[in-house]
């Protein structure tokens, strides 16, 4: 298991953004996590699990905590009959493509959705009308004593981009398994090609973000509401609301956390100033008082 000290946050998440942590495990396998758990249980400090960081907003400041990284390790994956698991760790992108070209349906929507696995899961992830919700059969996860349960879908407490693990920090998807429909493998991976030129083509891919900072209210898009208080292209540092989809705060360089905050609270005030909805973070932002 691999032990880092004082390693910036800004390398492990995609917006680029995030002091120090005091510690980083990265664990490769349960055994290790497990491991990673007491280690972490017994330095007395705070601790957070990350996957590959696409929804995390990180202090300046960092963490004076241990953070537990699952992305680019617990990346195993096995396929039986409709179903397939995955670890925690396994980018889905790679996931939705394995399940193409075993000729399994329903991880089309996922291909273009940056993040692991299990952050997945945990916020109930989604696009083109379908969601992580839709086809999971159970989520094998530990608690902070490293003891194993499995939940199946309806323990989950799946909501929109909410999930009972978004909620209880106590418990830590390991892998989870996947029911899917039989499907010809050609026309999956159209479809999962068509959705992944769609997506590049109307969002800011090409800087550092960390995908659609709030949610979208009930019957509308929280982007049409931004976009219609002319909020693309306004800047604070070097954030900045992209002006190719104005649910993303893009990193033009070298943005702080201050910057990223100081954006997101002049759009809340000003799209429920203008039009009265009241928007509400996707993004999980991460300081020392909320660990």
């Amino acid at each position: 298991m691999k032990r880092k000290e004082h390693e910036p946050m800004r390398n492990y998440t995609t917006w680029r953004i995030g002091g120090p942590v005091d510690l980083m495990l990265q664990p490769e396998s349960v055994e290790e996590l497990q491991e990673a758990l007491q280690e972490a249980k017994a330095i007395g400090k705070p601790y957070y699990i990350i996957g590959a960081g696409s929804n995390l907003l990180v202090a300046d400041e960092g963490l004076r905590a241990t953070v537990i990284v699952l992305g680019g390790n617990l990346c195993k994956w096995a396929v039986s009959g409709n179903t397939i698991t995955a670890e925690a760790g396994l980018p889905l992108p790679v996931l939705a493509r394995k399940a193409a070209r075993a000729g399994l349906s329903g991880l089309e929507f996922a291909a273009g959705i940056p993040g692991s696995v299990g952050g997945a899961v945990v916020m109930n992830a989604g696009a083109y009308q379908s969601q992580m919700s839709n086809i999971i059969e159970e989520v094998l996860c530990c608690d902070q004593d490293g003891n194993l349960l499995t939940l199946d879908n309806e323990a989950c407490g799946f909501a929109y981009r909410n999930s009972r693990f978004k909620n209880d920090k106590s418990l830590i998807i390991l892998s989870v398994t996947f029911h899917l429909q039989p499907g010809d493998a050609e026309q999956i991976e159209k479809q999962m090609g068509y959705n992944t030129a769609a997506r590049i083509e109307k969002q800011p891919t090409s800087y550092p973000n960390a995908g659609s900072v709030f949610k979208n209210p009930p019957g509308e898009a929280a982007g049409r509401l931004i976009d219609q208080v002319g909020a693309k292209g306004w800047r604070q540092g070097d954030a900045m609301v992209s002006d190719k989809h104005a649910n993303f705060i893009v990193n033009t360089g070298q943005a702080a956390c201050a910057d990223v905050l100081a954006l997101i609270e002049r759009i809340r005030k000003t799209v429920l100033q203008e039009t009265g909805f009241a928007l509400e973070e996707e993004i999980l932002y991460l300081h020392d008082e909320n660990l």
